[in-house]
Protein backbone atom coordinates (compact mmCIF):
# COMPACT_ATOMS: atom_id res chain seq x y z
CA UNK A 1 0.00 0.00 0.00
CA UNK A 2 1.46 3.21 -0.85
CA UNK A 3 2.75 5.51 2.05
CA UNK A 4 0.35 8.55 0.97
CA UNK A 5 -2.44 5.77 1.13
CA UNK A 6 -1.64 4.70 4.46
CA UNK A 7 -1.18 8.40 5.82
CA UNK A 8 -4.93 9.41 4.41
CA UNK A 9 -6.51 6.67 6.14
CA UNK A 10 -4.48 7.14 9.50
CA UNK A 11 -6.12 10.81 9.66
CA UNK A 12 -9.35 9.98 9.24
CA UNK A 13 -9.31 7.39 11.32
CA UNK A 14 -8.11 10.07 13.43
CA UNK A 15 -10.94 12.71 12.72
CA UNK A 16 -13.57 9.66 13.27
CA UNK A 17 -11.93 8.45 16.44
CA UNK A 18 -12.18 12.67 18.14
CA UNK A 19 -15.81 12.77 16.89
CA UNK A 20 -16.66 9.68 18.42
CA UNK A 21 -15.17 10.35 21.35
CA UNK A 22 -17.88 13.49 21.77
CA UNK A 23 -20.53 11.01 21.11
CA UNK A 24 -23.24 10.71 23.99
CA UNK A 25 -23.68 6.85 25.16
CA UNK A 26 -28.00 7.38 24.81
CA UNK A 27 -27.10 8.56 21.20
CA UNK A 28 -24.92 5.60 20.84
CA UNK A 29 -28.18 3.27 22.12
CA UNK A 30 -30.57 4.83 20.25
CA UNK A 31 -28.68 4.34 16.66
CA UNK A 32 -27.88 0.67 18.03
CA UNK A 33 -31.18 0.13 18.46
CA UNK A 34 -32.44 1.29 15.00
CA UNK A 35 -29.68 -0.57 13.34
CA UNK A 36 -30.43 -3.57 15.01
CA UNK A 37 -33.90 -3.48 14.04
CA UNK A 38 -33.64 -3.31 10.55
CA UNK A 39 -30.95 -5.85 10.28
CA UNK A 40 -32.89 -8.26 12.00
CA UNK A 41 -35.45 -7.65 9.70
CA UNK A 42 -33.17 -8.37 6.40
CA UNK A 43 -33.82 -11.46 4.17
CA UNK A 44 -30.09 -12.40 4.27
CA UNK A 45 -30.35 -12.19 7.94
CA UNK A 46 -33.45 -14.55 8.60
CA UNK A 47 -32.08 -16.83 6.26
CA UNK A 48 -28.81 -17.32 7.45
CA UNK A 49 -27.52 -20.07 9.53
CA UNK A 50 -24.39 -19.52 10.10
CA UNK A 51 -23.39 -15.66 10.51
CA UNK A 52 -20.13 -14.22 12.12
CA UNK A 53 -20.75 -11.25 14.50
CA UNK A 54 -18.16 -8.92 15.28
CA UNK A 55 -18.10 -8.52 19.40
CA UNK A 56 -18.01 -4.43 19.99
CA UNK A 57 -16.14 -2.24 21.64
CA UNK A 58 -17.71 -0.59 25.02
CA UNK A 59 -17.96 2.56 22.61
CA UNK A 60 -17.50 4.29 19.32
CA UNK A 61 -19.58 1.88 17.11
CA UNK A 62 -22.82 -0.27 16.84
CA UNK A 63 -23.32 -2.69 19.65
CA UNK A 64 -23.60 -6.45 18.11
CA UNK A 65 -25.07 -7.48 21.65
CA UNK A 66 -28.92 -7.29 20.46
CA UNK A 67 -28.32 -9.28 17.24
CA UNK A 68 -25.92 -12.27 18.94
CA UNK A 69 -28.88 -12.98 21.64
CA UNK A 70 -31.51 -12.63 18.91
CA UNK A 71 -29.58 -15.02 16.98
CA UNK A 72 -28.48 -17.25 18.94
CA UNK A 73 -32.45 -17.40 20.46
CA UNK A 74 -33.22 -18.15 16.51
CA UNK A 75 -30.97 -21.39 16.79
CA UNK A 76 -28.04 -20.22 14.04
CA UNK A 77 -24.92 -20.81 14.48
CA UNK A 78 -22.71 -17.45 15.64
CA UNK A 79 -19.39 -16.99 15.07
CA UNK A 80 -17.26 -14.65 16.49
CA UNK A 81 -13.58 -13.68 15.45
CA UNK A 82 -10.52 -14.41 17.12
CA UNK A 83 -6.91 -12.87 16.63
CA UNK A 84 -4.03 -14.68 17.13
CA UNK A 85 -0.13 -14.37 15.88
CA UNK A 86 1.14 -17.00 13.82
CA UNK A 87 3.86 -19.75 14.99
CA UNK A 88 5.12 -19.97 11.84
CA UNK A 89 3.78 -17.06 9.22
CA UNK A 90 4.89 -18.20 5.40
CA UNK A 91 5.79 -15.81 2.91
CA UNK A 92 3.22 -13.41 1.73
CA UNK A 93 1.39 -13.82 5.27
CA UNK A 94 0.55 -11.26 8.19
CA UNK A 95 1.84 -12.10 11.05
CA UNK A 96 -1.14 -12.17 12.85
CA UNK A 97 -4.73 -13.49 11.50
CA UNK A 98 -8.38 -13.90 12.35
CA UNK A 99 -10.09 -17.06 12.17
CA UNK A 100 -13.94 -17.16 13.44
CA UNK A 101 -14.66 -19.62 16.23
CA UNK A 102 -18.47 -20.54 17.55
CA UNK A 103 -20.05 -19.08 20.30
CA UNK A 104 -21.86 -22.10 21.86
CA UNK A 105 -24.28 -20.35 24.19
CA UNK A 106 -25.93 -17.52 25.43
CA UNK A 107 -24.14 -18.23 28.55
CA UNK A 108 -21.12 -18.71 26.73
CA UNK A 109 -21.27 -14.75 25.19
CA UNK A 110 -22.07 -13.56 28.54
CA UNK A 111 -19.24 -15.63 30.52
CA UNK A 112 -16.68 -13.48 27.61
CA UNK A 113 -14.00 -11.56 29.34
CA UNK A 114 -13.46 -7.76 27.88
CA UNK A 115 -9.45 -7.75 26.14
CA UNK A 116 -7.53 -4.89 25.63
CA UNK A 117 -9.92 -3.31 23.49
CA UNK A 118 -12.84 -3.78 25.61
CA UNK A 119 -13.95 -6.72 23.66
CA UNK A 120 -15.51 -10.00 24.59
CA UNK A 121 -13.01 -12.35 23.83
CA UNK A 122 -13.02 -16.12 24.77
CA UNK A 123 -10.33 -17.70 27.04
CA UNK A 124 -6.95 -19.32 25.56
CA UNK A 125 -8.22 -22.41 27.56
CA UNK A 126 -11.62 -22.55 25.22
CA UNK A 127 -10.10 -22.07 21.81
CA UNK A 128 -9.01 -25.61 21.20
CA UNK A 129 -12.93 -27.03 21.63
CA UNK A 130 -14.71 -24.18 19.38
CA UNK A 131 -15.80 -24.98 15.89
CA UNK A 132 -13.99 -23.22 13.10
CA UNK A 133 -16.41 -21.73 10.18
CA UNK A 134 -13.82 -23.23 8.21
CA UNK A 135 -14.13 -26.37 9.56
CA UNK A 136 -12.89 -28.46 12.29
CA UNK A 137 -11.95 -26.95 16.15
CA UNK A 138 -9.88 -24.61 17.37
CA UNK A 139 -7.44 -21.94 15.07
CA UNK A 140 -6.55 -22.68 11.54
CA UNK A 141 -3.01 -21.30 11.83
CA UNK A 142 -3.28 -19.92 8.70
CA UNK A 143 -3.89 -22.98 6.55
CA UNK A 144 -5.34 -22.79 3.53
CA UNK A 145 -9.29 -23.65 4.45
CA UNK A 146 -11.01 -26.64 3.14
CA UNK A 147 -14.53 -25.80 3.64
CA UNK A 148 -17.37 -28.09 2.80
CA UNK A 149 -20.87 -27.89 2.10
CA UNK A 150 -21.90 -27.99 5.78
CA UNK A 151 -18.96 -25.10 6.62
CA UNK A 152 -18.68 -21.85 5.53
CA UNK A 153 -20.53 -18.84 6.94
CA UNK A 154 -23.98 -17.36 5.00
CA UNK A 155 -23.83 -13.38 6.34
CA UNK A 156 -20.72 -11.92 7.75
CA UNK A 157 -21.47 -8.65 9.71
CA UNK A 158 -18.20 -6.09 9.89
CA UNK A 159 -17.28 -3.45 12.05
CA UNK A 160 -15.22 -0.45 10.71
CA UNK A 161 -13.72 3.11 11.55
CA UNK A 162 -15.86 5.08 8.68
CA UNK A 163 -17.79 4.07 5.92
CA UNK A 164 -19.12 5.75 2.39
CA UNK A 165 -21.71 6.16 0.13
CA UNK A 166 -19.80 3.82 -2.64
CA UNK A 167 -19.81 1.03 0.24
CA UNK A 168 -15.94 1.42 0.92
CA UNK A 169 -14.73 0.75 4.67
CA UNK A 170 -12.60 2.04 6.98
CA UNK A 171 -11.06 -0.68 9.48
CA UNK A 172 -8.87 -0.17 12.14
CA UNK A 173 -5.94 -0.85 10.23
CA UNK A 174 -4.84 -4.16 11.28
CA UNK A 175 -6.13 -5.65 8.13
CA UNK A 176 -7.36 -8.80 9.72
CA UNK A 177 -10.44 -8.59 7.72
CA UNK A 178 -9.52 -8.08 4.68
CA UNK A 179 -7.30 -10.67 4.98
CA UNK A 180 -9.98 -13.53 6.60
CA UNK A 181 -12.13 -12.34 3.28
CA UNK A 182 -9.11 -13.27 1.13
CA UNK A 183 -9.16 -16.80 2.82
CA UNK A 184 -13.22 -16.84 2.38
CA UNK A 185 -12.93 -16.26 -1.03
CA UNK A 186 -10.85 -19.30 -2.36
CA UNK A 187 -14.06 -21.52 -1.38
CA UNK A 188 -17.09 -19.72 -1.34
CA UNK A 189 -19.03 -15.80 -1.46
CA UNK A 190 -21.37 -14.84 1.65
CA UNK A 191 -22.34 -11.49 1.96
CA UNK A 192 -20.78 -8.71 4.12
CA UNK A 193 -22.88 -5.97 5.86
CA UNK A 194 -21.24 -3.48 7.79
CA UNK A 195 -23.42 -1.16 10.84
CA UNK A 196 -22.45 2.14 10.90
CA UNK A 197 -23.21 4.69 13.76
CA UNK A 198 -23.91 8.21 11.21
CA UNK A 199 -21.04 10.04 12.63
CA UNK A 200 -18.62 7.54 10.92
CA UNK A 201 -20.52 7.49 7.58
CA UNK A 202 -18.94 9.86 5.19
CA UNK A 203 -20.85 13.02 3.36
CA UNK A 204 -21.18 12.01 -0.42
CA UNK A 205 -18.07 14.54 -1.55
CA UNK A 206 -15.71 12.32 0.51
CA UNK A 207 -15.02 8.65 0.24
CA UNK A 208 -12.55 6.20 2.09
CA UNK A 209 -9.08 5.65 0.38
CA UNK A 210 -9.11 2.24 -1.63
CA UNK A 211 -6.54 -0.22 -2.62
CA UNK A 212 -6.84 -3.75 -4.44
CA UNK A 213 -6.54 -5.81 -0.80
CA UNK A 214 -9.85 -3.48 0.51
CA UNK A 215 -13.07 -5.19 0.15
CA UNK A 216 -16.20 -3.15 -0.58
CA UNK A 217 -19.20 -4.27 1.41
CA UNK A 218 -22.28 -5.49 -0.27
CA UNK A 219 -24.86 -3.56 2.53
CA UNK A 220 -24.26 -0.74 5.03
CA UNK A 221 -26.95 -0.28 7.59
CA UNK A 222 -26.81 3.11 9.24
CA UNK A 223 -27.77 4.19 12.77
CA UNK A 224 -30.90 6.15 11.66
CA UNK A 225 -32.09 2.36 10.59
CA UNK A 226 -31.58 3.49 7.00
CA UNK A 227 -30.45 0.31 4.79
CA UNK A 228 -28.12 1.03 1.78
CA UNK A 229 -27.58 -1.97 -0.61
CA UNK A 230 -25.13 -2.11 -3.20
CA UNK A 231 -25.68 -2.53 -6.94
CA UNK A 232 -24.97 -5.65 -7.90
Amino acid sequence: MAAATIAVKENLRKRIRKILSHLPEAAAALQTANATRTLLSMPEYKAANRISLYLSMPSGEISTAGIVHDALEQGKSVFIPYTYKLAAPREGQPKSIMDMLELKSTEDFQSLRPDNWGIPTPSVESISSRANAFGGTGITQGQAPEVSSEHGLDLIVMPGMAFDSTFGRLGHGKGFYDYFLDRCSMSSRMPFFGLSLTEQFLSPDESVPMDTTDYRLNALVLGDGELRRAQT
